[in-house]
Parts: structure tokens; sequence; C-alpha cells
């Protein structure tokens, strides 16, 4: 079995280069844990669209508590305040569900993030930019969109996203509340991407806390919260979300081709269901195998085109981990 974990992370070493750590959890038991290219377990990594996945979560127990009634309330509920454009009816039509999904339109071709991004205001920026022609209901994955789920949270637990995500989520897991972070100019924006040191979860000028990238946590910090998904939303004998809501966010809900998506998770469709991941550019992954009782969790430093970590998993780490059959 050395040899073998040693071809492993030789493996690593080689064809996935920006990988700073991996754990492997089967049962609750923790199997496997490493870190690479001089991080450790200490190490706080940007984990980029898996922070959609968190968002996810947050929703849901906002849900669990009261302070949203439902996915399908319309987002304009949440905030009384904005002014609808001349001429723009699609936005009244968009529901908390469509921003969870991917299925709600958008005016812009490309996603324009050095518009949204240098606005003193994020989550009115992203108002400003759906609705348009088409209807509710086509898949469109959209990170900037994303940031209204944000303003929801907020203005219906009348708290930051990171006081309610401190309180609700990372305290009853055991995991280090990140400090506020911001980005002044593209060079912060870029060393939050890129650089070794960061920690934190970006918030805008306004103080909302961003929805679809933007946090830093450990490899094992990501492990907890799969560990929290596999066991149907209990911790410690504490139930943190509901079960209902973590089988309803983790089956097929839209679809982009030959991926099927739930509510900010991505159905990972091989094994015959039961697997899903939370997924973040460069190579981020929280990977939950529900039929093998397994979580496997990837932190990466940003590079583009990240070889597939599905693939990884599949491939590789699941063979090497997972129980063999008596």
């Amino acid at each position: 079995m050395n040899s073998r974990i040693e071809n492993f992370e030789n493996l690593i070493k080689t064809d996935y280069g920006n990988i700073a750590g991996i754990a492997v959890l089967i049962g609750s038991e923790k199997v496997y844990e490493s870190y690479f290219d001089g991080y450790t377990a200490d190490d706080t990594i940007h984990v980029a669209s898996v922070t959609k996945s968190i968002i996810s979560a947050l929703i849901g127990i906002a849900i669990d508590q009261g302070f949203i009634k439902s996915i399908d309330q319309n987002i304009l509920e949440f905030y009384p305040d904005y002014t609808v454009k001349r001429g723009e009816k699609t936005i009244q039509d968009i529901t908390i569900k469509n921003m969870l999904t991917m299925t709600a339109p958008y005016k812009y071709k490309s996603e324009p993030y050095t518009k949204v991004y240098t606005s003193e205001d994020w989550t009115k920026a992203a108002l400003d930019l759906l609705g348009g022609k088409d209807a509710p209901g086509e898949f469109r994955y959209s990170t900037i969109g994303i940031q209204v789920l944000s303003g929801i949270l907020t203005y219906a637990t009348g708290q930051s996203v990171l006081h309610f995500a401190t309180d609700n989520l990372f305290e009853p897991l055991g995991i280090e509340a990140p400090p506020n972070a911001m980005i002044h100019c593209k060079e912060d924006y870029l060393a939050f991407l890129k650089n070794k040191d960061v920690s934190g979860w970006m918030m805008d000028p306004k103080g909302t806390h961003t929805a679809g990238w933007g946090l830093a946590l450990t490899v094992m910090d990501m492990a907890k919260i799969g560990q929290m998904y596999l066991n149907q939303g209990f911790w410690n004998g504490r139930q943190v979300l509901s079960s209902t809501w973590i089988k309803d966010s983790t089956q097929e809900s839209s679809r982009w081709g030959d991926l099927a998506y739930g509510y900010l998770w991505w159905i990972v469709s091989n094994e015959g269901g039961g697997c899903y991941a939370a997924l973040g550019d460069g190579g981020n992954a929280i990977y939950v195998n529900s039929n093998k009782k397994m979580v496997v969790t990837i932190a990466s430093r940003f590079m583009p085109r990240a070889k597939d970590r599905i693939e990884l998993i599949t491939k590789y780490i699941l063979p090497l981990f997972e129980p063999t059959k008596e």
C-alpha cells in the first residue's frame, strides 16, 4: 500500500503541480491527508467556486430557521429599495431557485467581472445584469449573478453572510471563521487568486460578502463540510442543515450538456447516483460519494485550465482508498 501511495503522490507532483492538499474520509474516519508544494494543514486557500456551494448550504440553513420562506420566492422580495430598470420585466419572474440552479437569464454576453468588481455595490451591479429578453429556465452558469444570493441572505437574516455563516455553519463544524477581506485594485484581486498566503472572505465596499468566489478554507475545513453533507446534515449530534435540503440540493434540478446541477452543487453521474461535488476554478473540490461513504477534498492554487479533478478522484483516489470487499 505504501508504494501505491508513493506512486500516487509522485503523480500529483508531476501532473497536478498546483495541488496544495488532499484529504480522504471514509465514514467519518480520515484515511489520508497530505500536503504538497510547501503547503501545510494550517494554510487556507482560495477555493473559488466552492464558495457557491457554501452559499447553497447557508440558504438552506436560512430556510430551516425561517428567515426565508421558500426558494420559490421572487428575488425582488428581498430588495425592496431596488428600482427595476424601465422596460425590464423578466427580473420580476426570477426566483431564488433560478439563482441556485443557474437558470436565471442575464443581459450580458460574457461576464463583466471588472465592471462589477470595481463598483461600490457588487450586489446592485449583479441585479442590474439580471433579466433581459430570455425567460428564466435555461442553464446559464454565472459567478457574478450569484452575488444576488448574498444580498438575500444579508437582508433576510439581518446579519452579514460571514456572521451568519460563523454562527450557523463554521462554529458548529469547528471551522475557524475567516476574517473579512477586501480588494482595492486588480493587483489585490490577482494576489487573492494566486498568492500562497491568502485568508478571509472577500466583501465589497458595502460590506456584502461574495457568493460566487472569494472564500479561503483549509483542506480539512472543506472535508468537514463534505462529511456533514454525507451525514445528512448532522455533525456531533447536532442537525446543522436539514436532510431535506441536502437531498433536494444534491439531485438534478438543471443541466448543462452532459453535466447535471443541483442547488450550486454539481451532480456527478458515475456510480449510479449519490455522487455530487462542489467544484472551484483551478481544481478545488469537495467530492461526496454517498454509496461508498467517502469524502474527498482537494485544495489547489489557481491556474488556468487545471486538470479534471473528478477524473483524478474516480480514476486514482477512489481505487486507492476505498475499502476492499471481503
